[in-house]
């Protein structure tokens, strides 16, 4: 099932001179204990809901539905390639395909839920990952919310903890799930066109420093950013690399 809302209002110009966006974004349907951050562990993680939104204002929502019509716990498969089929679609019309961190999780995910889907792979590489951009130019991740609000936007659902969605997915609370998936999806879009307008990336660090990602040639494919050279992390303890992010991609 796909919920369309055509009515996005967007705070954001996008003009000729910018990129047409696709932005996507998903949550998982596995309740995770507390306290744990390496996700992947509990694999299969399953999907309750995708959202996808163009710099048009086309928002639509995916999830699954049973015959009496009420909101199922994770997204089938049909309807998983179905999403897949719609970005590979509006790649093919010209959209650039934005996630942050879509690389090492949303369309990883995607591909295992799938059963495989091929085009999660091609996807993978061809969209611009945000976050694996800074990744590979700076050896360190960050956070959307600390992205977007580092270059004046709102950012994430305030009182909502990603870890506690799926949980709420499950109680039921699918309203409010499927605001912070629109939230969440929404800001990766707006980021993406301010940043790409402003050729570079602001936030702020954990100590309150302002610091800079320079993009002088805009927001890098997976495939263009693996091609830089890797930045120095010998002040890191624990440095993660790139494969941290690819490993999936050499997997049958």
């Amino acid at each position: 099932m796909k919920t369309n809302n055509q009515d996005v209002m967007l705070p954001l110009q996008f003009t000729e001179t910018l990129p047409k966006y696709l932005a996507f974004d998903l949550e998982i349907s596995k309740v995770i204990p507390d306290g744990v951050t390496d996700f992947m562990r509990f694999r299969p993680l399953g999907i309750s809901c995708a959202a996808t939104l163009t710099s048009d204002g086309d928002l639509i929502l995916w999830h699954g539905k049973d015959s009496q019509g009420s909101i199922t716990s994770q997204t089938p498969v049909k309807q998983l390639n179905a999403l897949v089929a719609y970005i590979m679609e509006r790649r093919r019309e010209g959209y650039k395909i934005v996630t942050w961190n879509g690389l090492g999780f949303d369309f990883d995910i995607l591909h295992e839920e799938t059963g495989g889907n091929p085009d999660c792979k091609y996807l993978a590489l061809n969209q611009c990952d945000m976050m694996f951009h800074l990744f590979c130019e700076k050896g360190y991740p960050l956070s959307l919310d600390k992205a977007a609000r580092g270059m004046g936007l709102a950012g994430k659902t305030p009182g909502v903890d990603g870890s506690q969605v799926p949980m709420l997915w499950q109680q039921g609370q699918f309203d409010m799930v499927l605001e912070y998936l629109s939230q969440d999806v929404k800001t990766t879009l707006e980021l993406a066109s301010v940043c790409e307008s402003k050729h570079h990336l602001e936030w702020f660090s954990n100590t309150g420093k302002l610091q800079r990602l320079a993009l002088p040639k805009g927001w890098l494919s997976v495939e263009e950013a693996l091609k830089l050279p890797e930045p120095d992390t010998s002040w890191m303890s624990n440095p993660w690399p790139r494969g941290k992010f690819t490993g999936w991609l050499d997997k049958s």
